[in-house]
């Protein structure tokens, strides 16, 4: 009878301390906590940065097939802070392919300070010279990434700020959680403008705009 009595006196205390532990390891593998609410409330505040542009370098772009006579909410847009104006003339459409320098990242979460980076043409820091340019059709891509595409000229290096409702939705992609906010930081070097022939992906280079 005292030995049952110890056993379940041990028991009893050892408890208390099993689920604290199993408590703080559920904190410490929580990567994205209250992801959904985290990430509305980024976009809303980057959004309303981008609205009031005090220092001129921010711009919101509609989703490319939002008609304009159409009610929109503030996650019906993306946001743009232009890193560096180019100079070309004209702007891909919808069914060109681009050469292009790209890093996109999530919002910052418990590892990752600076946002987690998920895919990149980019080796370590920005730098054009060593850089891996992607080729890819503009309409292929997620809606908040072809929106800004379709607004970029040659030259053009963008830090873009896309909702989740425009990226991955609330089921997300890969290592991408849904409900994620994607920054993408996009230079468009080059477009090849679709209707001519060869086909895109075998094009010579003179055949690809780049001014």
């Amino acid at each position: 009878m005292k030995k049952h009595s110890l056993m379940l006196f041990l028991t009893v205390l050892l408890l208390p301390l099993g689920l604290a532990s199993c408590s703080e390891s559920d904190d410490t593998v929580e990567e994205f906590p209250n992801w959904q609410e985290r990430n509305e409330a980024y976009f809303s505040g980057i959004y309303e940065q981008a609205l009031t542009n005090a220092d001129g370098n921010w711009k919101v772009i509609r989703k490319y097939s939002l008609e304009d006579s159409i009610p929109a909410d503030y996650y019906d847009y993306i946001a743009v802070e232009v890193l560096k104006e180019g100079t070309g003339s004209g702007c891909p459409i919808f069914t060109d392919s681009v050469r292009v320098n790209y890093r996109g990242r999530l919002i910052p979460s418990t590892s990752y300070i600076d946002g987690y980076v998920f895919d990149e043409s980019y080796e370590g820091e920005y730098n054009p010279a060593t850089a891996k340019p992607r080729t890819m059709y503009v309409g292929s891509n997620i809606d908040g990434f072809s929106t800004a595409l379709q607004h970029m000229h040659i030259g053009d290096r963008w830090r873009v700020y896309i909702p989740y409702q425009l990226g991955y939705g609330v089921s997300g992609s890969g290592a991408i959680p849904g409900y994620s906010t994607l920054i993408f930081d996009i230079e468009l070097i080059e477009y090849y403008r679709a209707g001519t022939s060869p086909s895109p992906w075998n094009a010579p280079a003179r055949q690809w705009i780049t001014e």
